[in-house]
C-alpha cells in the first residue's frame, strides 16, 4: 500500500481541517514526521488506520471511541484517505461522524464508505471490506506496514501459533492448509463407502442361479395360461349371447311401462298447449300497449310537480328583485360623492407621513450632536496611542545592536554538539577495541592446551586420524584370522570317528590339525581396537572445540578491524571538525564562555520579542481606534443626508394636499390624524363594497328570472306533447280490444295475470312429442328382433358361474406370468446395479487408502508449519543481513527446533540466548531488521513495485553512533525501491532527513501540519 493523501478534521489535537499530500514525501524514498510530545504524530497513523479499519490501537468499541476521537471543539470529526493497493489501484476511503446538538457526549460514527478510481471518476464500491482491497487484516497490517507505539517488537515476541497464522494470511499460505480437504474428502469418501456397504446387504440374494430357475419357471406358466385362455374364450362367446338376449327382453318390458305412462300424461301436455297458445297471443297483441300507457301516465306526473316547483322559485326570485332596488336606492348618495372623500382620505394620508417625518428630523438632530463629541474623544485617544509606539520603537532600537546572529549562534551550537558526539564517539571506540584485544588473548590462552599451529592445524589432525586409521585396520585383519583360527578349534574340538565332518562330510579323521588357543590374543586385541576409537573420537572432539575456538578468534579479529576502522575514520573526522571552527568571536575550547553569550543573546531576543508584541498590540489599537473614527464619521454623514431627504419630503407631501391644509393639522399628534385617516378609509371602503356588491345581486337576479321564466315555457310545451301521446295510445288500446273480441281491458288483466313462460312450456310439449314418439318406434323394432326366441334364466345363470370361473383362473395365470416376468427384470437389473455398485466399491477402498496417507500428512497444519518455518528461516537471513551491520557482527538471529526465535551473541563464545534478554536499543534494531525483511517479502510476493512502511518509536532508545547506523540502514532501502516514514522527536534525525512534515501544536487551532 502507497499513501496518497490525507485529510482530517476534528479528530484528536487536529481542530482545523488539513491535508497531507504524501506524493513529495514518498517520492524521496526515506521522509520523517516530526514535532514535540503531544503534538500530534501519531494521531496521523490512527487516523489512516481508523480510516481503513475501523480500528485504532489507543481505543476500543467500549472506550466511547467515537466522542474519545473528537476534538473537543469540533461538531464532527472527518477523514479521507486516498491509496494505492498492491495492484497499482487508485482507492479512497472516507469516514465522518457528528456530535449530537443536544447532547455533548453523543458521537455516533458513520460507515465508512469506498471508492475506486476510474479515469478520473471516483466510482462507489458495493463493500466496505479493507481486508479484500489491501489483503491484510488489521493485525498483520500494524505488523507489516503501519506500526503504532507499542506494537514495534510483537512479531519479534509473537508464540509459534500466533506468528504461523500471520505468516499463513500474509504469504497465503491457507493454498497449503489441506487438512480440512483431506478430510472432507475423506468423510465423504467413508460415507460413500458405508453407503454402498449397506446399499450391497440387499443384493445378497441376487445372483445369475436365481434368474435361471425363474426363467424356467415361467415358462411352465406361460404353457398353463394358453390352454385356459381357449376354454374361457369359447365360453365368453356362449354367455356373451345369452346376455344379450336377456338385455333385449328387459328393454322390451321397460319401454311398454313407460309408454304406458306417457299415454295417460297424454292430456295434460294437449290442455298446456291450449292455454299457452291462448296466452302468448294475447300478451304478444296488449303488453306492449299497457306498458307504454303506465309510462306516460308516470312521464305526466312528474312533468306536473316540475310545473309547481317552478312557480314556487319564481315568486321568491321575484321579491328578491324589489329588495335589491330598495338597497340600491338607499347606497346610491353615498357612493355618488365616493370621489371626493377618497381625495380626502389620500390628503390625511400625506398630513399622517409629513408629521412623522416631523419625528425623525428631530431624532436625526439630537444624534448629530452625539456623533461629533465621540469623534473629538477617538482623536484624543488616537493621539495618545502614537505617543506611546514612538517610545517603544525607541527601546527596540536600543536592544538590536546587542543581539547576536541567529545563524551564527545555531552554527556555533552544532559544531559544539558534533563535537562532543565525536568526543563520546572517540572515547566509545577505544573501550570497544580494547574490550575486543581483551577477548582475543583469552582465545588464544584457550588454544594453549592444544599445542597447535593455528594455520596448520587440519593436516596435523588429519594425519593421526589417518594413522589411527591405518592401525585399526592391520588390528581388524588380524582380529579376522584370530576369528576364523577361533572358529576351526572349534571344529575340531567336535571331530570323533564315525560322526561326519561339518566342513567335508566325511566319516573318517586321519589328520586332524592341532590349532593353539587364541583367546588370550583376541582380548588384547580388542583392547587395542577400543583403544583407537577412543583416540578417534578425542581428536573428533579436539577438532570441533579448536573450530569452534577459531571461528570466535575470526569473528573477533574481524570484529577488531572493522572498529579500528572507525576508530581512524572517527580520529580523521575529529581533525576535519576542528578546521571547520571559523569563529573569532569564540574560543573552540571553551563552550561555557559560548553557552553564556548564547544565553544573553536569547534574553535580549525575548525582550526584542515582547517589544515587538506590545508595539503591535498597539498598532493594533490604533486600527482599531482609526476603523471607529471612520465609522462614526461615515454616521455624522449619513444623519446630514437622511435629515435632508426627510425635510425634502415634507415640502413634496405639502404640494401635493388638494382638499385639506397643513397648517390646520401641524399641531396635532401623529395617532390622532391616523385615527382620522382610518375611520375616513373605513367608511370609503364600506360604501364602494355595498355598491359593487348590490350591483353584482342585480345581473344575478336578472340572469336567474330570465333562466325560469325560459323553464316554465319547456315544461307547457313538454305537457301539450304527453296529452297528445296519451290520447293516441288510449285508440291503440281500444282497437286491439275490438281485433280480439273484448269489450274492455279489464277483461284480459286475469289472463296475462298468468305470467306464463311461453318459451319454457313449448320447449316441453315439444319435448313430450318426441319421447311418445322414440318410444312408440323403439317397442315395434324389439317386437320385430324377438320374434321367434325366449329366454331361460337357469340356463344363463349356468353359463355366467362357467364364465366367471374361467375368468378366474385366467386371470391368475396371467398374474402369475407377469409376476414371474417383473420378477425376472428385477432381478436382472438388480445384478446389474450390484456389478456397478461392486466396481464403484472397489474404487473407492483405493481411494480411501491414499486418502488416509493424505490425511496423516496435512493432519494438524503440519505441512502449513513446515512451510512457515522455510518462510521464516529466509526471512531471518534477510533479517541478519541488516542486523550484523547495525551490532557490528556482535549479534545474530536464528530460528530454534520450536521455530521461536533466539540471539546468537558472538561476544559470549555463539552461545543463544531469548530475545527477551536484548536491551531496548537492541530490540530496536532486530525489530527494525525483522519488520523490512518482511515488508519486503510482503512486496516480492505481491509484485508490487514499491512499497510502504512506517515506523512509530524506537529511535529515541539509540545513542548517536546507533543512530546513524540505523539511519544509514534506511537511507540504503532508497536504492531498493522502498519507501519508510518515521515518526520521531530525535533532532540529529530531523537534521539527516531533507524532507519531512513538522507537527506544530497551537494553543488556539490545535495541531498545525507544516511542510519541512
Amino acid at each position: 500500500m502507497i499513501p496518497v493523501q490525507l485529510t482530517l478534521e476534528g479528530l484528536y489535537s487536529y481542530q482545523e481541517r488539513q491535508s497531507i499530500d504524501f506524493s513529495h514525501l514518498t517520492e524521496a524514498g526515506l521522509f520523517g514526521i516530526f514535532g514535540a510530545v503531544g503534538s500530534g504524530k501519531s494521531s496521523i497513523l490512527e487516523a489512516i488506520s481508523f480510516a481503513l479499519y475501523g480500528e485504532t490501537e489507543r481505543l476500543n468499541k467500549q472506550d466511547k471511541r467515537a466522542y474519545n476521537m473528537m476534538n473537543l471543539k469540533a461538531n464532527k470529526s472527518f477523514i479521507q484517505f486516498d491509496f494505492i493497493n498492491h495492484e497499482n489501484k487508485t482507492f479512497r476511503v472516507q469516514r465522518e461522524f457528528r456530535r449530537n446538538s443536544k447532547k455533548f457526549d453523543d458521537v455516533k460514527p458513520v460507515q465508512a464508505t469506498f471508492y475506486e478510481k476510474h479515469n478520473e471518476n471516483w466510482i462507489p464500491l458495493d463493500h466496505s471490506d479493507c481486508e479484500k482491497i489491501i489483503g491484510l487484516s488489521y493485525a498483520n497490517f500494524k505488523r507489516t506496514i503501519i506500526i503504532p507505539q507499542g506494537q514495534f517488537k510483537e512479531f519479534l515476541e509473537l508464540g509459534a501459533t500466533e506468528r504461523t497464522n500471520m505468516m499463513k494470511e500474509i504469504f497465503s499460505l491457507q493454498q497449503y492448509d489441506l487438512q480440512n480437504n483431506a478430510s472432507i474428502l475423506n468423510n465423504k469418501n467413508t460415507a460413500a463407502l458405508n453407503q454402498l456397504e449397506g446399499q450391497l446387504k440387499g443384493f445378497e440374494d441376487i445372483n445369475e442361479e436365481n434368474i435361471s430357475i425363474q426363467r424356467e419357471l415361467l415358462q411352465t406358466e406361460k404353457q398353463k395360461f394358453e390352454n385356459i385362455n381357449i376354454e374361457f374364450k369359447k365360453a365368453e362367446d356362449h354367455f356373451r349371447q345369452l346376455k344379450n338376449l336377456k338385455t333385449d327382453f328387459q328393454l322390451l318390458n321397460s319401454k311398454k311401462e313407460n309408454f304406458a305412462k306417457l299415454l295417460i300424461e297424454k292430456e295434460k301436455i294437449d290442455a298446456l298447449e291450449a292455454k299457452t297458445d291462448l296466452y302468448d297471443k294475447i300478451s304478444c297483441a296488449f303488453n306492449p300497449l299497457i306498458s307504454e300507457k303506465e309510462k306516460l301516465q308516470t312521464e305526466l306526473h312528474h312533468l306536473q310537480k316540475e310545473q309547481t316547483l317552478n312557480a314556487e322559485l319564481l315568486k321568491e326570485t321575484l321579491s328578491k328583485v324589489d329588495q335589491n332596488k330598495k338597497e340600491f336606492e338607499a347606497v346610491l348618495p353615498k357612493y355618488e360623492t365616493l370621489s371626493d372623500s377618497k381625495i380626502q382620505e389620500n390628503d390625511l394620508n400625506l398630513i399622517f407621513q409629513m408629521l412623522t417625518y416631523s419625528t425623525d428630523i428631530k431624532s436625526l438632530k439630537e444624534r448629530t450632536e452625539n456623533g461629533f463629541a465621540k469623534v473629538k474623544e477617538v482623536e484624543n485617544f488616537q493621539k495618545k496611542i502614537k505617543e506611546k509606539i514612538s517610545g517603544l520603537h525607541a527601546q527596540l532600537e536600543n536592544l538590536r545592536p546587542k543581539k547576536l546572529d541567529t545563524n551564527l549562534l545555531l552554527n556555533v551550537g552544532n559544531w559544539f554538539s558534533e563535537q562532543r558526539n565525536l568526543s563520546d564517539s572517540f572515547q566509545k571506540q577505544t573501550s570497544k577495541i580494547t574490550e575486543i584485544k581483551t577477548g582475543l588473548l583469552k582465545i588464544e590462552e584457550e588454544l594453549q592446551p592444544f599445542n597447535i599451529d593455528p594455520e596448520n592445524f587440519p593436516q596435523e589432525f588429519r594425519l593421526k586420524m589417518d594413522r589411527l586409521e591405518s592401525d585399526k585396520t592391520k588390528s581388524l585383519a588380524k582380529k579376522s584370522q584370530l576369528e576364523v583360527q577361533q572358529q576351526l578349534a572349534h571344529f575340531v574340538d567336535e571331530l570323533h570317528d564315525g560322526k561326519s565332518c561339518p566342513l567335508c562330510g566325511s566319516l573318517q579323521h586321519p589328520h586332524i590339525v592341532e590349532i593353539d588357543d587364541v583367546t588370550a590374543e583376541m582380548n588384547l586385541l580388542n583392547e587395542h581396537l577400543a583403544q583407537i576409537d577412543f583416540q578417534q573420537k578425542e581428536i573428533l572432539s579436539h577438532i570441533s572445540v579448536v573450530e569452534k575456538i577459531l571461528e570466535r578468534k575470526k569473528i573477533q579479529q574481524s570484529r577488531l578491524n572493522t572498529e579500528e576502522e572507525n576508530l581512524n575514520e572517527i580520529i580523521i573526522q575529529v581533525e576535519n571538525h576542528q578546521n571547520l571552527f571559523i569563529w573569532k568571536e569564540f574560543d573552540p575550547q571553551n563552550e561555557t564562555e559560548f553557552l553564556s553569550k548564547k544565553s544573553e543573546s536569547f534574553a535580549i531576543e525575548k525582550q526584542i520579542d515582547e517589544l515587538q508584541k506590545h508595539i503591535s498590540a498597539e498598532q493594533e489599537n490604533l486600527e482599531k481606534s482609526q476603523k471607529q473614527l471612520d465609522k462614526y464619521n461615515e454616521a455624522l454623514q449619513d444623519f446630514k443626508l437622511k435629515e435632508h431627504e426627510v425635510e425634502t419630503k415634507i415640502t413634496t407631501n405639502e404640494a401635493n394636499l388638494k382638499i385639506v391644509r397643513w397648517n390646520d393639522y401641524r399641531e396635532k399628534s401623529v395617532s390622532e390624524v391616523g385615527k382620522l385617516h382610518s375611520d375616513l378609509s373605513k367608511t370609503n371602503l364600506e360604501a364602494e363594497q355595498n355598491y359593487q356588491n348590490l350591483k353584482k345581486q342585480e345581473q344575478e337576479l336578472a340572469v336567474k328570472i330570465s333562466a325560469e321564466e325560459t323553464t316554465k315555457k319547456e315544461l307547457e310545451k313538454r305537457s301539450l306533447s304527453l296529452n297528445e301521446e296519451i290520447s293516441k295510445n288510449n285508440s291503440q288500446i281500444n282497437k286491439a280490444l275490438t281485433e280480439n273480441k273484448f269489450a274492455y281491458l279489464n277483461e284480459i288483466e286475469p289472463l296475462l295475470a298468468q305470467k306464463i313462460d311461453v318459451a319454457a312450456a313449448k320447449n316441453q310439449i315439444q319435448k313430450f312429442r318426441i319421447e311418445f314418439e322414440t318410444l312408440k318406434n323403439g317397442i315395434s323394432e324389439l317386437e320385430t328382433k324377438l320374434e321367434g326366441f325366449n329366454f331361460d334364466e337357469n340356463r344363463f345363470t349356468e353359463a355366467g358361474t362357467q364364465f366367471k370361473t374361467l375368468e378366474t383362473e385366467k386371470t391368475n395365470a396371467n398374474n402369475a406370468v407377469i409376476k414371474i416376468s417383473s420378477e425376472i427384470d428385477r432381478l436382472v437389473m438388480e445384478f446389474s446395479k450390484k456389478e456397478t455398485l461392486l466396481k464403484e466399491f472397489s474404487k473407492l477402498q483405493k481411494r480411501a487408502e491414499n486418502l488416509k496417507i493424505m490425511t496423516n500428512l496435512f493432519k494438524a497444519a503440519g505441512f502449513v508449519q513446515y512451510v512457515s518455518s522455510i518462510y521464516l528461516r529466509q526471512l531471518c537471513d534477510q533479517a541478519n543481513i541488516r542486523f550484523h551491520r547495525m551490532t557490528r557482527n556482535q549479534l545474530s538471529l536464528q530460528l530454534n527446533e520450536n521455530n521461536d526465535f533466539e540471539i546468537i551473541d558472538y561476544l559470549n563464545e555463539g552461545r543463544s540466548r531469548s530475545v527477551k534478554t536484548l536491551s531496548g536499543g537492541q530490540a530496536f534494531q532486530v525489530s527494525l531488521s525483522l519488520a523490512l525483511a518482511l515488508a519486503e517479502s510482503v512486496q516480492t510476493n505481491a509484485r508490487a513495485d514499491k512499497n510502504f512502511f512506517f515506523i512509530d518509536e524506537g529511535f529515541g532508545t539509540q545513542d548517536l553512533e546507533s543512530v546513524n547506523v540505523v539511519f544509514e540502514t534506511l537511507t540504503s532501502l532508497q536504492k531498493e525501491n522502498r519507501i519508510v516514514g518515521i515518526i520521531s522527536h530525535v533532532e540529529e534525525l530531523k537534521e539527516k532527513i531533507p524532507v519531512s512534515l513538522n507537527i506544530r501544536k497551537d494553543e488556539e487551532r490545535g495541531s498545525l501540519i507544516e511542510v519541512m
